[in-house]
């Protein structure tokens, strides 16, 4: 009986943690059809500019309720200019690949960012990656190669402009693991929301696009896709502190499915069998990625 109650105990983190990042991952799609909702009547410049700005102020509204200070010396480390740099380039390609590409092969081919963070981790952290970790990341990028079909007459060059915002995810994730602890939640969604600002004011300088009056429609898209990514950014960080990384981290892939179904009913995509081959592969060699480290570590300890 106390065995069961213990086991009772120790799974209701995991539990809550799991619904946390579920939660998360579910907002965060929802942010990305919003989005690209509002890019069909705004330049990608402005919706950045928005989005950034409404972000922005949510961010230090919640850092000040919280009493932390957003002007920090170590906001402007090394290693918080590296991440304000692939942060940059992450949103603004992101942003340019759900503006102008399927939202479902954009979801997909974010999928493969826990794979490059591995590979980074390797590359500068000195992380031990074995030969099966090794081969997991190979075949994930076959996945994402098969999510662009680049052989074949439907393959676009815009394509990769999802590819270049997931790098800049990966080079983000990898630059917050070094990020001084200082820095909270709160504070790291306030510059990263004023990153996308300063990435919107630099495209608009080089796209040219002259900014417009939005109009309700495009007002309350990117209203509520502020919103669904703010609360997305916290519940993903309530799940990370919640319950067991091994346990909670998998459930990042329910954005897969949120994004792709999301693509096919609101935006009539077509999810063709191929599209549905990649999704799997990336995601079956993150897990398996995953479980190799969790492996590693239970053999270290």
């Amino acid at each position: 009986m106390n065995a069961a109650s213990q086991n009772g105990a120790s799974l209701h983190p995991n539990i809550i943690g799991s619904l946390w990042m579920v939660a998360a991952m579910a907002a965060f799609a929802l942010e990305d059809a919003f989005v690209k909702q509002a890019a069909a009547q705004l330049p990608v410049a402005e919706i950045l500019v928005l989005f950034g700005i409404g972000g922005t102020i949510a961010f230090f509204g919640l850092a000040t309720i919280t009493g932390e200070k957003v002007l920090n010396r170590d906001v402007f480390s090394p290693v918080m200019r590296v991440r304000f740099a692939f942060e940059l380039v992450g949103r603004l390609f992101y942003v340019l690949a759900l503006a102008l590409t399927p939202l479902s092969s954009t979801t997909a081919i974010l999928q493969a960012t826990p794979i490059f963070v591995v590979l980074g981790a390797s590359l500068f952290f000195g992380e031990k990656v074995g030969w099966r970790r090794w081969t997991a990341i190979f075949i994930g990028l076959v996945g994402v190669l098969i999510v662009l079909r680049p052989t074949s007459d439907s393959f676009s060059l815009l394509s990769v402009l999802a590819v270049i915002g997931m790098l800049g995810f990966s080079g983000r994730d990898l630059a917050s693991r070094a990020a001084p602890a200082t820095l909270s939640t709160n504070i790291l969604g306030f510059y990263g929301f004023l990153t996308i600002i300063i990435a919107g004011l630099v495209y608009g300088l080089w796209d040219r696009s002259a900014f417009v009056v939005p109009d309700t429609t495009a007002l309350l898209a990117l209203g509520t896709a502020v919103f669904c990514g703010v609360f997305a950014y916290s519940a993903l960080m309530k799940a990370m502190r919640t319950g067991e990384i091994a346990t909670v981290t998998p459930f990042r892939y329910s954005r897969l499915l949120f994004g792709v179904l999301l693509g096919a009913v609101w935006f009539n995509e077509r999810i063709d069998a191929q599209m549905l081959v990649g999704c799997t592969v990336i995601v079956g060699s993150g897990l398996f990625i995953l479980w190799r480290g969790n492996k590693a570590k239970t053999r270290r300890t």
